[in-house]
């Protein structure tokens, strides 16, 4: 029966994460590090705290050559990872497993094709209204 009860909850688990898989990325016109500050501007805009900047980009080029690649994935590439209190509070008392969504996270990146602006989505319910927020950051990060 444990077993059995296990291996429901891990279905489940991969299930929720299957709603959750689709990047929504927006160009931005301008320099990596133009979009940066206009990412963080429109955090703090909110009246949001960025709890930290994961460099991902140099960590990424740092560690190629250690892991025996020599591509370049991004020139430059970062996540801002903060919370919404009160919109955190909302998705989580509709359903404390959303806590597994926290903190989140908005990114961008410069490749060949430019600079980029992005986040993840959400599952339907509760949690449109952290996609519509970060949909909002991002748009105004990027003048839309």
């Amino acid at each position: 029966m444990k077993h059995f009860i296990a291996k429901t909850a891990f279905l489940a688990v991969l299930a929720s994460q299957s709603f959750a898989e689709e990047i929504i990325t927006v160009p931005f016109d301008g320099t990596f590090d133009d979009a940066t500050f206009a990412v963080e501007s429109a955090i703090v805009g909110q009246g949001l705290v960025i709890d930290y900047v994961s460099h991902v980009g140099d960590m990424l080029n740092r560690t190629g050559a250690d892991v025996g690649s020599a591509k370049q994935i991004f020139s430059s590439a970062d996540i801002f990872i903060f919370c919404s209190a009160k919109i955190s509070r909302e998705v989580m008392e509709a359903d404390p497993m959303n806590i597994g969504f926290c903190p989140y996270g908005i990114f961008v990146a410069e490749d060949d094709g430019g600079v980029m602006v992005g986040y993840r989505s959400y599952p339907e319910g509760p949690m449109e209204k952290v996609e519509t927020l970060l949909s909002g950051i991002v748009e105004e990060a990027v003048g839309n």
